[in-house]
């Protein structure tokens, strides 16, 4: 588990048109700069850190502007890319060396400094530039509770420009006061979260968070779009830009109430872990499913871990290969135990079930398992379910019911 928090505050800066020019010229030699390091990185099969560093820094600082910080987190990018690339690669799938095109460049304490004031210097190419947050005239505003927090401490952070406009997303962190003591692993109450297109998420408690108005509305966003896109104008171009925030703003506030959802479940069945299944077997469970889908899922599990990390409840991944077809009460597996999208028979026991509630469970399951084969473990763990809990050696026990 990270010994931080993290957490990231988006605001929009109020820069001159000197100021604009200067970051301008600095993203565009970060691209070029990450690039290069990609590059060589690709030629010499090197994808950590600090080895890309050594190999690339000296091109880097000769082939563009960028101080020798930038120049560092320049590689360091490269790597990080990389490390993905070969993952991927690993897995079997064709792969290339990755460019950096992106408007946007990596910040840290060395190359950032945040003020009192609300106003941020940033280093250029040039001289450093120190620009204004805009922030919420109301107070309540999330940025503050990061700005005005003395715990929180600034980290990593990325410039993004579009449109004209300049978006720093500042990072921050502080320390986890998740008291790992307090709450040991061995007794565990594990919520299994099973994430698809047609139900975004469904818990092993059986709670159901539909997906369809979400994909609907997508759906036809991209089809105005499209129509838009074949007028060409720049009127056309203004729309497209509206309608793409306020979807975006849309589809994170669904998010946003389906993660407090799950949330609510695992509080109210007093859960300490959530688990899900490994974002990569989704996309090889869901090949169909569009980029929207998958950056819907990153973003659900995103929100869902760090309003969890805040109440002391662990997030865990599991490898759910078969989890839609085996059935959570006997076991047996076959993909004929699903005949269709939402429907699982078991064709040994007969058990009826949703199929995504099935695989909620089955998620839950295998991670609630995979401590039973753990040495160092000595005392219980059980899946939470809607009406009780149920351990691998006891069985079924219901929650007590209030006199």
């Amino acid at each position: 588990m990270d010994d931080y928090l993290r957490r990231t505050a988006i605001t929009r800066l109020r820069v001159s048109d000197e100021q604009s020019d200067l970051l301008e010229a600095t993203i565009s030699d970060w691209q070029h700069g990450a690039t290069l390091a990609s590059q060589i990185g690709w030629r010499e099969n090197e994808d950590s850190k600090y080895g890309l560093q050594q190999l690339a820094y000296d091109n880097v600082r000769e082939e563009t502007r960028l101080g020798s910080q930038h120049a560092i987190l320049a590689t360091h990018q490269a790597a990080s890319a990389l490390t993905g690339v070969n993952e991927l690669k690993d897995k079997g799938r064709k792969v290339s060396c990755p460019e950096f095109t992106s408007p946007t460049i990596k910040y840290d304490a060395n190359t950032l400094t945040l003020f009192d004031d609300n106003t941020v210097s940033l280093t250029t190419v040039e001289s450093r530039v120190r620009c204004e947050l805009v922030l919420p005239e109301d107070e309540d505003g999330y940025q503050y509770q990061f700005l005005s927090d003395d715990e929180w401490s600034v980290t990593e952070s990325t410039l993004t420009a579009r449109d004209g406009e300049y978006f720093l997303h500042l990072g921050f962190r502080k320390p986890n006061p998740f008291d790992e003591q307090a709450s040991p692993a061995e007794d565990r109450t594990v919520l299994g979260v099973d994430l698809g297109i047609e139900n975004l998420a469904v818990t092993s408690t059986a709670h159901f968070e539909s997906g369809k108005k979400l994909v609907h509305d997508h759906d036809q966003f991209e089809q105005v779009r499209g129509d838009l896109q074949q007028t060409g104008t720049q009127s056309a171009h203004r729309t497209i830009v509206g309608r793409e925030n306020r979807e975006e703003r849309y589809s994170r506030d669904k998010l946003h109430r389906v993660s407090n959802e799950i949330i609510d479940e695992a509080v109210e069945h007093e859960c300490s872990h959530i688990v899900f299944e490994d974002l990569a077997y989704i996309r090889d469970r869901m090949p169909n499913a569009k980029k929207f889908h998958q950056w819907a899922h990153r973003k659900l599990i995103s929100f869902v871990t760090y309003k969890a990390e805040a109440l002391g409840i662990r997030i865990e991944f599991v490898d759910a290969s078969y989890t839609s077809q085996r059935c959570s009460e006997c076991g047996h597996t076959s993909r004929g135990n699903r005949p269709s999208q939402a429907h699982f028979e078991c064709g040994k026991c007969g058990k009826i079930l949703h199929a995504d509630y099935n695989a909620a469970k089955n998620v839950g399951w295998r991670f609630v398992r995979r401590g039973l084969n753990d040495s160092r473990r000595t005392g219980d763990s059980q899946l939470a379910l809607k009406s009780g809990t149920v351990k691998p050696n006891r069985g079924f026990i219901p929650y007590s019911v209030p006199s």
